[in-house]
């Protein structure tokens, strides 16, 4: 009995994450897009506007749920449902802190991208099931787009497997918390034994790696459907996209999965390139400053530092770029990143032969 009530406070306390980061998300996004073009955003609803999305939330509940007549009832009522639920249960394996995972999985980063392939399934049943002719351009753009970009994606996050040889996010991340005494000296550092800091960090760890964080980085924004790659939700083109018939809490689950998403793909970057819940400050000698500052309170403080900063990059990226045409958008996918990505994953084989 502990155990299902042990599993059920997880998954309720993810759940609640998830909920209040969608809250901070929307709000943060407002104010900066309204620095970015110059304006107020919200400020009328409570100080500084911070009731304007709570508002938005009372608003949402009490709309009226809408089933088109000419709608498949089951694909329209099921399709958000599994595009949450298919991001939602990716949270699972993410290490928060040394110890603390809710599911610590040897295959954990595969089971990452295997949940949330769902997604896109979801999408599919969201526009064929909406019967709409802008929900299925918007559904087949989204399945084209995150089909594609998941390659270039894959072999950047491969790159990282090769050279940590593991699946196993919480040992990618402890692997990161070290920094030998040769490593020390291939930095310049020959006198000591520096251990942590942010020296230890994948990203540094070989040059091609700052290569492949670039790529998964662009490659989880199409993911993300986050603009300049935002055309299966183009408004201008397709009013909504996929989610143009939903109304209530239906339109909330899609906007929670897109929210979710954002904090997700930005995690794993983290976790796999920027030291997870490491410490960035190194122990050189006496002054032992990755010790002061690590533990679990650290580490959930240092993991969500440096991904709600992924996450401020992807909201700045979005209110400065303009969308891609769907050729710009296949064509760097295929004939840029992909490329850039397979050759990144070759020269980890080779690191790891000769350099490690």
């Amino acid at each position: 009995m502990n155990f299902y009530l042990t599993y059920f406070i997880v998954a309720a306390g993810l759940f609640a994450f998830v909920g209040l980061f969608t809250m901070f998300g929307v709000y943060a996004e407002r104010k900066v897009s309204a620095f970015i073009q110059h304006r107020l955003g919200p400020t009328e609803t409570g100080k500084y506007g911070t009731l304007q999305v709570l508002a938005d939330m009372i608003k949402m509940v009490q709309k009226e749920l809408i089933i088109p007549a000419a709608a498949d009832k089951v694909l329209f009522l099921a399709a958000p449902v599994i595009i949450f639920i298919g991001v939602y249960l990716a949270f699972a394996a993410l290490p928060w802190a040394p110890g603390l995972v809710p599911a610590n999985i040897n295959i954990g980063l595969y089971y990452i991208f295997a949940i949330i392939s769902i997604e896109t399934l979801g999408i599919l049943m969201a526009g064929w099931g909406s019967n709409n002719k802008y929900s299925i351009l918007g559904a087949m753009r989204s399945a084209a787009q995150i089909i594609s970009y998941e390659i270039p994606a894959g072999f950047a996050l491969i790159s990282v497997v090769m050279i940590a040889q593991t699946l196993n996010l919480q040992d990618i991340a402890m692997q990161q918390g070290i920094l030998s005494a040769d490593k020390a000296k291939f930095f310049g550092l020959w006198d000591v034994s520096a251990i942590g800091g942010i020296l230890s960090w994948n990203i540094f760890q070989a040059p091609h790696l700052m290569v492949a964080f670039v790529i998964y980085f662009i490659a989880s924004l199409a993911e993300s459907n986050r603009a300049p790659f935002d055309i299966p939700e183009a408004e201008s083109e397709l009013v909504a996209g996929f989610h143009t018939e939903f109304t209530g809490l239906q339109f909330a689950l899609v906007f929670l999965a897109e929210y979710s998403m954002m904090f997700l793909v930005s995690m794993v970057g983290v976790i796999l390139f920027l030291g997870a819940w490491n410490t960035p400050l190194p122990n050189i000698g006496s002054v032992t400053l990755a010790t002061w500052t690590t533990g679990t309170a650290w580490g959930i403080i240092w993991i969500l530092v440096k991904t709600l900063a992924l996450v401020g990059v992807q909201m700045w990226i979005r209110w400065t770029l303009p969308r891609l045409r769907v050729d710009q958008l296949m064509n760097l996918c295929w004939k840029v990143l992909t490329p850039l990505a397979f050759l990144c994953m070759l020269i980890s084989g080779v690191w790891r032969l000769w350099v490690m």
